[in-house]
This record gives C-alpha cells, sequence and structure tokens, in this order.
C-alpha cells in the first residue's frame, strides 16, 4: 500500500513496471515523463507516455527541457531526478524507477571504472524505490511479449557516444554466473554501508559538540574536533566529512579539506567547492553552506 511516482520513459522496462504495479490494488500511481530534449524524436516518447497513462487511468505529470544533442549523461540524469522528486513532493509520494538487474551490474561496472571506491560497488541505494532489480533484461523482455505490450525504442541506446552503451555492449556475452555474483556483492555493499554510516555517525557525535545558542535564540553550527580528524586514518577522516557535508563534495575535494583541517591557522576559511566553507580555530572547525 502507498503512494508512488512512476518514472515511465516509454522504453520497455519502464512500460513493464507500469503494467506490474497497476495490477496492485492498493497502490496509488502517478505516471511522470521528463522529456530531455536530446533526440529529435523525444517529444513522440512524451505523446506515447500520456497515452499509457489515459489507458491505465492513472495521473499523468511531463516536463520537457532542452538539454541539446550534447547534454551529458549526467545532466540529463539530474534534470530527470529533479523533476521526479518535485512531482513526487506535490503528491506527496515515493519515486519509482525500472532499474533491472543488468542496470545494477553495468552501474557498478562503471562506478568501478570511475573510481568511486567502495561505494560504487552499493550503487543505487537511495530513497529511490527500484522493485525490479532482481529481473533481468531478458525476464523483462519476456513479460513484455506474453502480456502484449508496446514500448518505444529508445535510437540512443545503439550509439556508443555514452559510456553505459559501451559498458553495456561490452556486458552482452557475460556469463550469468558473472552477473550473479555481482549481484550478491552489490547486495552486500548495501549491507555494508548501512554498518558504515552507523559508525561513521557515532564517530562524528564523539568528535563534535551540541549547537550553541545564542543570547537572541539563534542556532549556531556544530562545532567539531581537529584533534580527531588529525589522528585518524585518512580513509576514515573522508567517510566522517563525506557524512558531514551530506556527499556536496568528490573525493579530490575531500582529500584537500581534510589536508586544510589538519594544517589550516586558525580564524582561517577554507573554502572546499559546492558551496562548503570551513572555519577554523586553533582547535576545532565548523562547516557552513554559503549561498
Amino acid at each position: 500500500m502507498g503512494k508512488y511516482v512512476l518514472a515511465v520513459s516509454g522504453g520497455v522496462d519502464s512500460v513493464v513496471l507500469l503494467d506490474m504495479l497497476s495490477k496492485q490494488p492498493d497502490f496509488e500511481l502517478v505516471v511522470a515523463h521528463f522529456d530531455h530534449g536530446i533526440r529529435d524524436d523525444s517529444a513522440s516518447d512524451a505523446i506515447f507516455v500520456a497515452e499509457l497513462a489515459r489507458k491505465y487511468d492513472l495521473p499523468f505529470e511531463t516536463r520537457r527541457e532542452e538539454l541539446g544533442k550534447k547534454a551529458s549523461e549526467e545532466l540529463a540524469r539530474s534534470r530527470r531526478y529533479k523533476f521526479l522528486r518535485e512531482v513526487a513532493k506535490k503528491h506527496n509520494a515515493k519515486i519509482v524507477t525500472a532499474h533491472h538487474a543488468d542496470d545494477v551490474v553495468e552501474t557498478v561496472a562503471i562506478n568501478l571504472m570511475r573510481g568511486t571506491g567502495w561505494r560504487g560497488l552499493a550503487a543505487m541505494d537511495s530513497d529511490v524505490t527500484r522493485p525490479l532489480t532482481h529481473l533481468t533484461k531478458l525476464e523483462i523482455m519476456n513479460y513484455a511479449k506474453n502480456h502484449n505490450l508496446t514500448w518505444r525504442d529508445d535510437s540512443t541506446n545503439v550509439s556508443d557516444d555514452y559510456l553505459r552503451n559501451r559498458i553495456r555492449h561490452q556486458m552482452l556475452n557475460l556469463d550469468n554466473d558473472i552477473k550473479l555474483q555481482l549481484l550478491g556483492l552489490w547486495a552486500e555493499q548495501k549491507s555494508l554501508k548501512k554498518a558504515i554510516n552507523k559508525e561513521v555517525d557515532r564517530l562524528i557525535a564523539d568528535s563534535s559538540k551540541l549547537q550553541s545558542v545564542s543570547a537572541s535564540g539563534t542556532i549556531g553550527p556544530i562545532t567539531y574536533s581537529r584533534y580527531f580528524f588529525t589522528h585518524i586514518d585518512v580513509a576514515t577522516g573522508m567517510e566522517c566529512l563525506r557524512q558531514i557535508v551530506n556527499g556536496k563534495l568528490t573525493r579530490p575535494q575531500l582529500e584537500k579539506a581534510l589536508h586544510a583541517i589538519k594544517t589550516a591557522k586558525q580564524h582561517k576559511k577554507y573554502h572546499a567547492g559546492g558551496g562548503i566553507e570551513f572555519n577554523f580555530t586553533s582547535r576545532n572547525f565548523t562547516v557552513e553552506l554559503v549561498k
């Protein structure tokens, strides 16, 4: 039971997702489609998904943006999720996407290539619901054919201009046993991530002081111990910093910020990027989001 915003592109994966969830009697569904304007025929996808929403008698939300043919995968993804989160907030619902088992394997491979560290193995672990990750692409295709579903094919999926497509083409002949091992590793890493985040929260709490309250009642920023960060290993320090800044800094930025914590003189400020500013005293530091 619940209310969900379904990200429906018009491709076979999301069409199958829509058909499956529409058969759940206790679910309230909203169909959401983001038209990135990258392909010449993307407007036709929006029309197709709108017709699907009417077929299933579901509310429909859409937005078109002219990102252009040279838009990166990351830009398209970030704009799509911004739209989905706005729709989810409007309807007080959770976001659901049609990512499947092959998508998980591809994402893990991409993250490892990019050097994202152990968190790259815990990909797709967020507040977004992904009910199809136990299904392979082949199983999804079989479902679509067995239920006489129709869908739209994205012409960019065959282009090697995008990293994910190149990875996908390389994995077509990947042994199923290896895929299963990677999926098992993914599940294990997500579990480990929860344990690590819990321990990091404990360490941060031990290294910080309660927020101070001024005479006017204004709550000040949390103060963290520079001594603590100076005497822990780099990997742990970066994990703690990542949690403190809510993931707004990259790994190189975290490394530089950790170095600043260890070496900066008192009363100095350090701009780490992403609007994050560190302020130092001789023993402590605070972190602020500068607009």
